[in-house]
């Protein structure tokens, strides 16, 4: 598939959130502010940054995503479905009895899916472990670990930031999901992660700061990653939860509620789709 420009990207986002919502509405459970204010980043990633074959997801040379905060599975679910890697009518089975796209990504039971989430803060261990092994094995694979702002609150993620670090892991790159709500309120009361930019310094990587629902911005923030060769790069990108949606947007109680049928007719109106469903 030839790489998508920036129109046709914007055109792929608005679909995956009409996806999102549809998926979660259908299933009557999810995550829609997490989902959402991450369109862009994982849109750019998967028709335009990542190497990578829908017709052979084992490929040993593909690159890796890792959704960190697997919670938002319903913007990986649809971006895989519009990327071929399987039907889109899967997606009318969200979290369903054995069906594979379940509230966190398996990677055993979903096809694309680079690592099994759950709790958060594995993800960055884990893009540590891919990008040292492709090393090993000689493997030109770029890792892509896509981390919540509130999930920093982990001691985990620091320990994974630090061995990164040590092991000149260039071949890394982390995008914080920056939007300043986690699910009991903003992520300053909860517990203050700033200053974020010095702090991922301090830890030896290599910090950009972007608008993350600008293509432009989110795309040059990868090729900017892509020229560093003595470190693990780390974009910052400002977000805002349920991005997309006028009555979601900042508001921490979307970060887990399932909109009801007339807020889903409004949404749905909102990113220009007549829904009646």
């Amino acid at each position: 598939m030839n790489k998508l420009a920036t129109s046709e990207l914007e055109a792929t986002a608005l679909q995956i959130r009409r996806d999102i919502l549809k998926m979660i509405y259908a299933a009557g459970t999810g995550h829609p502010g997490a989902a959402l204010c991450a369109v862009e980043i994982v849109t750019a990633l998967y028709f335009r940054e990542m190497r990578i074959d829908p017709a052979n997801p084992d490929w040993p040379e593909r690159d890796r995503f890792i959704l960190s905060k697997g919670h938002a599975c319903p913007v990986l679910y649809a971006t895989l479905a519009r990327r071929g890697y399987y039907p889109m009518c899967d997606l009318d089975n969200l979290r369903k009895i054995n069906c594979p796209l379940q509230g966190h990504p398996d990677m055993k039971k979903t096809c694309g899916v680079d690592m099994t989430a759950g709790s958060l803060g594995n993800g960055l261990s884990v893009g540590v472990g891919m990008a040292l092994g492709a090393r090993l094995n000689g493997l030109p694979s770029r890792i892509y670990v896509l981390l919540g702002d509130g999930e920093l609150q982990e001691g985990m993620v620091w320990e994974a930031a630090m061995s990164a670090s040590h092991y000149k892991l260039a071949s890394l790159t982390a995008v914080v999901d920056w939007n300043g709500l986690q699910l009991d309120g903003r992520v300053e009361d909860v517990m203050n992660i700033n200053p974020l930019g010095p702090k991922w310094r301090d830890f030896g990587w290599h910090v950009q700061e972007i608008d993350g629902h600008s293509f432009p911005q989110v795309l040059g923030a990868f090729a900017e990653a892509r020229r560093v060769t003595d470190k693990p790069s780390v974009i910052l990108a400002h977000t805002v939860k349920g991005k997309g949606v006028s009555f979601m947007e900042n508001e921490v109680d979307w970060h887990g509620r399932t909109p009801s049928r007339d807020e889903m007719k409004q949404a749905m109106l909102e990113l220009g789709e007549v829904w009646n469903g």
